[in-house]
């Protein structure tokens, strides 16, 4: 074995470097891609339904570990690997039921943008602080993740597995990008400390800065966090109101749930007609209004005289507004829409979902995916069109903003709901399709990162579960099983105030892929002036 110092940008310290032909270098080389997939997949473990939200600390912490000092194409590899690492298991419920090529698909084509942040952590990692500029340069990685292609999916941000962390707080400060900053930083900047700890052993030679800013970078989100507790509140600023959730369950998971869509409506009437008798039994309260779940009448009750018989019908028993989820056409156009139903006027008011999901509700690039498969195209015939306004119902005084499913992923989506109104939040969806896959909680976890976000009581109905009551504070105070049906009472606060997340909006967001450019900008420059240099 013998020992050489590497060129400067590739390490501060001096590395062992073994014989290329020697077996042990194969393995070696090995080394840093193993522990690149492999923090990607404690990463993983960290999200919901598990409650291990720590777990991204040690995994950021490896992922530094793994880039610090490289290359920035060796930073794609790697990023890339870590990428496949945590999405492959994080989204295999997209496979339940259409096989696996649309999963492996969509998990290759965002491991793109995890590789991409993971060439910019290797470019920064050779500057002072670091830690900080490589946190922001994954936030900007999720900004773009969450934007394209196809309008974005950011499901897998870091904000959404740290429902039951420390961190949590810091989602009223500024919203998911400044709690995964948290997050991330807290993780790399704790490998720096580790890193520094070791050196300052080895060589007792360690700068007092760098030691200051590693030992920041994980103080700072802790110490932000529980500061920011203060932010979080329970209390009812407008008063309260008593809701219902409703799940009806469906006749069977799977796709072909849809084609007994009379049935899922009758299931949720039928919920509905025996909450009434148990509310006039005296074993419930009165709620002030129900709300179903996403496509609870996939029937269209403006054009089916039948369909809008069972659920009058239902409001009728129940005698208090209800918000209602139908799959309605209007003007040639398909819409998955949330129709407020009075008891004594029938429909009243209509919410259109506005961020509809791409191969599930409509059919990017249709005429190539037919080419491939011509199943796919047909399990989505028609394209839902996108609604245009903000949907806040007014049931029994209160106001209720509605964010379809899918909706909970984009912070736009629902503090868009909140700005124009909103005193709490139902986010009605439908799961049925992915079977009892990690997806339902993983969405869970999204409404309750935005009840802290914007400190609103959120209400999810779900048609086959798990339904659930979430208090502001990100707490869950009742929900139900899977494929059952069951139903939900609970007083709950309505709030009106806005958080400082809510009031800076975008702007949290703006400022951290800021940062991210001038770090990489910087990075960059370095690097050019070593190289001219060496030149010279």
């Amino acid at each position: 074995m013998t020992v050489t110092a590497t060129s400067v940008g590739e390490s501060d310290q001096l590395q062992p470097q073994i014989a290329p032909a020697s077996g042990a270098a194969r393995l070696l080389r090995l080394v840093p891609a193993l522990a690149a997939a492999l923090s990607g997949v404690l990463l993983y473990v960290s999200f919901p339904p598990r409650t291990l939200w720590w777990l991204a600390l040690p995994a950021f912490a490896v992922f530094g570990w793994v880039l610090r000092g490289r290359s920035w194409k060796a930073g794609l590899g790697l990023g890339y690997l870590f990428g496949l690492g945590f999405l492959l298991p994080l989204l295999v419920w997209t496979g339940v039921e259409v096989g696996p090529g649309p999963w492996l698909a969509l998990v290759a084509i965002e491991a793109v943008f995890v590789a991409l942040v993971g060439a910019g952590v290797a470019a920064v990692s050779k500057l002072p602080g670091w830690p900080v500029w490589a946190a922001a340069l994954w936030i900007a990685g999720e900004a773009a993740r969450a934007r394209a292609p196809f309008n974005g999916f950011p499901w897998g941000k870091i904000a959404f597995g740290q429902a039951d962390g420390v961190f949590l707080p810091l989602a009223a400060v500024g919203g998911t990008p400044v709690l995964g900053f948290a997050v991330v930083l807290c993780g790399f900047g704790l490998y720096e400390v580790i890193r520094l700890a070791v050196e300052a052993r080895r060589t007792r030679a360690v700068r007092r800065s760098a030691a200051a800013v590693a030992l920041l970078s994980v103080a700072v989100p802790v110490v932000g966090a529980v500061a920011a507790r203060p932010l979080v509140s329970d209390k009812a600023e407008n008063g309260t109101a008593t809701v219902a959730v409703i799940q009806g369950n469906v006749p069977r998971a799977g796709l072909d749930f849809n084609s007994q869509r009379r049935a899922v409506l009758d299931y949720h009437a039928r919920e509905t007609e025996r909450l009434a008798a148990e509310v006039k039994a005296g074993k419930v309260a009165q709620p002030d209004f129900v709300l179903w779940p996403e496509n609870s009448s996939d029937i269209d009750p403006f054009a089916n005289a039948d369909a809008h018989a069972v659920i009058d019908t239902a409001a009728k028993a129940i005698g208090v507004p209800i918000s209602v989820g139908g799959v309605v056409e209007r003007d040639g156009k398909l819409l998955n829409e949330q129709i407020l139903w009075d008891p004594a006027k029938g429909p009243v008011d209509t919410y259109d979902k506005r961020q509809i999901q791409p191969f599930g509700e409509y059919l990017p690039l249709r005429s190539l995916v037919g080419a491939i498969n011509e199943n796919w195209t047909s399990m989505v015939r028609q394209d839902f069109s996108r609604g245009s306004e903000p949907g806040v119902f007014t049931m029994d005084g209160a106001k209720v903003g509605l964010v379809t499913c899918y909706e909970a992923a984009f912070d736009w989506t629902v503090r868009s709901e909140v700005t124009d109104g909103a005193q709490m939040i139902s986010v009605p969806s439908n799961n049925a399709t992915f079977d009892r896959s990690e997806m339902t909680y993983q969405q869970l976890a999204m409404s309750r990162v935005r009840a802290v976000e914007h400190s609103r009581t959120v209400t999810v109905p779900v048609t086959s579960g798990v339904s659930a009551i979430i208090m502001p504070d990100g707490t869950i105070t009742q929900k139900t099983g899977m494929f059952v049906a069951d139903s939900l009472v609970q007083k709950v606060p309505l709030r009106s105030s806005e958080t400082l997340a809510t009031r800076l909006g975008i702007i949290p967001e703006i400022a951290l892929v800021l940062v991210a450019a001038g770090g990489l900008g910087w990075a960059i420059g370095a690097g050019m002036r070593a190289r001219r240099a060496a030149d010279a």
